[in-house]
């Protein structure tokens, strides 16, 4: 079992920055890739952001492309999302997530064996 807690949401306003957090505990962190997910009021949850077990391979949404950076720390079992020119359709509960398989097509929610139970970002115009 792997327990992951997110921290670091809250309220900012557009162009704004915030970095969340995602602490893992359990099995070895560092076999896992992390992800993070989104899902807005009346949306289905959407890829964000992931990292590859040994933090060489990133992934993003399209929409955040240039504005967030996904880093992993293994000393400390965490994963982050720097978030940097915020936009109000940022605003949304934010899930990390942690993916066992190799090879794993990190964009889709099926791909995690393991998640958080999110930190609201509300972003103000």
């Amino acid at each position: 079992q792997v327990q992951l807690v997110e921290s670091g949401g809250g309220l900012v306003q557009a162009g704004g920055s915030l970095r969340l957090s995602c602490a893992a505990s359990g099995r070895t962190f560092s076999s896992y890739a992390m992800g993070w997910f989104r899902q807005a009021p009346g949306k289905e949850r959407e890829f964000v952001a992931a990292i590859s077990w040994n933090g060489e391979n990133t992934y993003y949404a399209d929409s955040v492309k240039g504005r967030f950076t996904i880093s992993r720390d293994g000393a400390k079992n965490t994963v982050y999302l720097q978030m940097n020119s915020l936009k109000p359709e940022d605003t949304a509960v934010y899930y990390c997530a942690a993916a066992s398989r190799v090879g794993a097509a990190l964009r889709q929610n099926d791909a995690y064996d393991y998640w958080g139970q999110g930190t609201q970002v509300t972003v103000s115009s």
